[in-house]
């Protein structure tokens, strides 16, 4: 395992007579280029990537890189995103193995939260990550695992150039691997715990023609959740064509995902319950008979709001395709145009009983009875109404249709790499909240569409959302002498969103709402600057710094709690609009890496970075929620506001040492105090919350990598440390740290040279090896009091064997 380019002991390093003799000074190279020259770091060409971990590339700011060959190493068809959790200052939680399942996923990095970052992939905005997906995918439906090339993470401040209207705090940037230069094929076979089976199969045409280039690969993934009898996975094509000659590089890409993830159920704590609350949630489906006793016997009633669902499920079909042409105008201007389009089919699901969370109160809106909601004769006139079985099937069914263009223009005039670039997008979605049956007789299941059994009773409210980005920007990176170089920049950013709203909610029925506003919303900010300086000390060691202020653009979805489309009522918008700005950063980098041969024993190598960070972050946004549940089934219109600013410090150390070319240890300690600055008003009531500490968020992190390889074996051992993490935004709740490992051995079996298998690789991966149990993601929604938590997943263990032909 190779980790190119980290810090700490930088300036010992460098005077350690043990160094080996310096080599020649690097050849000049522009800071901060576009990052479309990231290399093909998967495939048959594996072997040019010496393994790597992460690859700190000739930035101003704080990156990172994990090759694709890393990525499947920690685990067969593992989700992008979590395989960084390796990376500094990373938290990424998940109740499944593979991270897969999106409705759980809790990212955070320096304090700030996965809808707060930017994420791309091969330059392709693929949205803010909200779980209701308004404005793109995730990382994971947009590429089968396999194909990933690299990812690469900018933990401070993202590149100028990023399509992104939410990178407050960072980017990160996904890249497929190019089809193989040698014609061949792979198919990979992964079986493991909870009948886990993953089939992954790729065709590479190799080199053809005048510098064409081909592959199409297609995965099934099928699993059982380990708590309960949902099966998570789906279908997923991926296709990339590459012609590549003198004149320019042209680039098409396709990726089809039909996805289906029964959902785990959170558990809700409170400061009462934290002894008794149980681990899991598991919902009963297909033990339709169970769920049915369940209801009969009251206990659900009992549980409180740990009550158990029939069933959840998050139903996403994505297409997205791009084309791309790198034109080289001269050996010293290139003209890149990137033009793409994604549509999206979704729907969220949940079945469960129609007389818990306040349901009863919502359903007198659509159909009035006599007395009280809940007296029993209301309660049987409302399952009869939903089919008889006393549940009902709640949706949110959404639809995205977006295109947009990217276009930057690159060149090298003397000691400066001027890069002018500019981002377009017409963005169309939809969300419809519906209700519907479930009849007694034919029960519905979670991998189909409720209208595959029946319409809907009840369309709570329908809104259609059309959204116009603008992004422009331009940067100069300025070599002024030969060991340094400056940057600076800014980039201007522009959207313009309207709502409209077919269906109303009944006023008084949406808590909190009298009506979704119907309007335009437009933000802007002309000058978000960035100026960086990169200093070559030695071959070796590099000194960095990068100062960016950033804009996260308000949410546009009436499904998301951030949106001012999901306000309860025109006024409170329109107020909206007048009083309430959006989240700003200013981020503060500066850093040391250091990249040395050693000769001192059996350490032989030493890789490693140290980044100091600061952030200023302002007009902080927070839904104060109507109702007392934070994942209530009701759900309603929350009050949206400014409530003040974040101030944030952090330190990042990490390095590799090597012992010789058989072993490396790399280790990884991140320390981030995210506190906010301000108390805030909820109604008439102060809530406290100035010097406390940002919840979700955890002070310490450690993680580290072990890896040995000899001849035909390989092994890795990986361990993670999570600290305490606050719960609630007033600190009067919180989880405690914990570690966990995982692991995997490897064999490369000799093939005949002559046969149609060329190789063979037999895998075993081990998540979770002391079966740890603790709280993996925290649904965080309240001041105080009570929080939301999902467990983590068990030890599992996956076997693969993949053939190369």
């Amino acid at each position: 395992m190779h980790v190119s380019s980290w810090l700490a002991l930088g300036c010992a390093l460098a005077a350690s007579p043990a160094l080996a003799a310096p080599a020649a000074p690097a050849a000049p190279a522009a800071a901060d280029t576009a990052p479309a020259a990231q290399p093909d770091l998967t495939g048959a060409d594996d072997a040019a990537s010496d393994g790597a971990i992460v690859v700190t590339s000739r930035q101003t700011r704080s990156v990172a890189s994990l090759a694709g060959s890393e990525i499947q190493k920690i685990l067969p068809g593992i989700n992008p995103l979590k395989a960084i959790q390796t990376l500094p200052g990373v938290t990424f939680l998940t109740a499944d193995p593979w991270g897969n399942n999106e409705q759980n996923i809790s990212l955070f990095i320096h304090g700030f939260s996965s809808s707060q970052l930017g994420y791309t992939l091969d330059g392709v905005p693929l949205g803010d990550q909200t779980y209701g997906n308004y404005n793109g995918l995730s990382p994971q439906r947009a590429v089968i695992s396999e194909n990933v090339g690299t990812v690469t993470l900018a933990t401070g401040a993202g590149d100028l150039g990023t399509a992104s209207t939410s990178n407050l705090g960072g980017t990160i940037d996904t890249f497929t691997s190019d089809p193989r230069r040698e014609r061949g094929a792979q198919i990979q076979q992964t079986f493991g715990s909870y009948s886990t089976f993953r089939t992954y199969a790729r065709v590479d045409t190799g080199t053809f023609g005048n510098g064409n280039s081909l592959y199409l690969s297609g995965v099934r993934q099928d699993a059982r959740a380990w708590d309960f009898n949902g099966h998570q996975g789906g279908y997923q094509a991926n296709g990339k064509f590459v012609h590549d000659d003198a004149t320019g590089k042209l680039t098409a890409y396709f990726a089809y995902s039909d996805k289906v993830e029964p959902n785990e159920d959170a558990t809700v704590f409170t400061a009462a319950n934290r002894d008794t609350a149980p681990y899991t949630r598991p919902f009963f489906y297909p033990d339709f008979s169970g769920v049915e006793n369940y209801l009969s016997s009251g206990a659900y009633k009992a549980a409180g709001s740990n009550y158990r669902n029939y069933y959840s499920d998050a139903q996403r079909t994505d297409y997205l395709a791009y084309l791309k042409y790198d034109w080289h105008i001269s050996d010293r201007l290139t003209w890149s145009n990137q033009a793409y389009y994604h549509h999206d089919d979704g729907v969220g699901v949940v079945a469960g009983p129609i007389d818990v969370a306040g349901l009863p109160q919502l359903f007198s809106f659509y159909f009035p009875g006599t007395g009280s909601p809940t007296s029993a004769a209301n309660l049987a006139r409302l399952s009869s109404r939903f089919g008889g079985s006393g549940l009902a099937t709640r949706t949110t069914e959404y639809r995205i249709d977006r295109g947009g263009v990217l276009s930057t223009v690159s060149g090298d005039f003397g000691k400066h790499h001027i890069e002018l670039g500019g981002w377009y997008e017409y963005q169309s979605s939809s969300a419809y909240r519906r209700w519907y049956g479930l009849d007694v007789n034919n029960p519905s299941t979670p991998y189909q569409r409720p209208r595959a059994y029946a319409d809907p009773l009840i369309t709570q409210y329908g809104s259609q959302v059309r959204v116009q980005e603008y992004q422009t920007h331009i940067q100069d990176s300025w070599r002024i002498l030969p060991t340094l170089t400056v940057l600076g920049g800014f980039k201007s950013t522009f959207q313009n969103a309207e709502q409209r709203v077919p269906v109303q909610p009944i006023p008084g029925s949406f808590t909190g709402s009298v009506a979704l506003p119907v309007g335009r919303i437009k933000t802007d900010k002309a000058f978000l600057p960035q100026a960086g300086l990169l200093w070559d000390v030695t071959s070796r060691i590099q000194i960095f710094a990068n100062a960016q202020k950033n804009i996260r653009q308000f949410q546009t979805s009436a499904a998301s709690g951030l949106s001012p489309f999901a306000l309860g009522s025109q006024a409170a918008f329109d107020l909206f609009k007048q009083q309430v700005r959006p989240e700003t950063s200013w981020t503060y980098e500066a850093g040391a890496r250091v990249d040395a041969s050693l000769d001192l024993g059996p350490i032989t190598g030493f890789q490693g970075q140290i980044s100091y960070y600061h952030v200023d972050f302002k007009n902080r946004l927070l839904a104060i929620s109507p109702t007392p549940v934070i994942t209530s089934i009701v759900s309603g219109a929350a009050i949206l506001q400014n409530v003040g600013s974040v101030k944030t410090d952090g330190v990042d150390v990490a390095g590799t040492l090597r012992f010789g070319p058989h072993f490396s240890f790399y280790d990884a300690l991140s320390y981030n105090n995210s506190r906010f600055e301000d108390d805030y008003t909820s109604g008439t009531a102060l809530v406290p919350t100035a010097g406390k500490k940002v919840p979700g968020s955890p002070k310490w992190l450690n993680k580290f990598v072990a890896s040995a390889h000899a001849g035909l074996f390989d092994a890795q051992l990986i361990g993670d440390y999570i600290g305490k993490r606050y719960a609630t935004y007033t600190n009067d709740l919180s989880v405690k740290g914990y570690f966990t490992m995982s692991g995997r051995i490897a064999a490369t079996v000799p093939m005949a040279p002559t046969g149609a298998i060329k190789s063979l690789v037999v895998s075993l991966n081990v998540t979770n090896i002391t079966n740890k149990k603790a709280a993996s993601t925290l649904s965080i929604g309240a001041a105080s009091g009570t929080y939301n938590a999902f467990p983590v997943a068990p030890r599992q263990w996956f076997g693969t064997l993949s053939f190369g032909f």
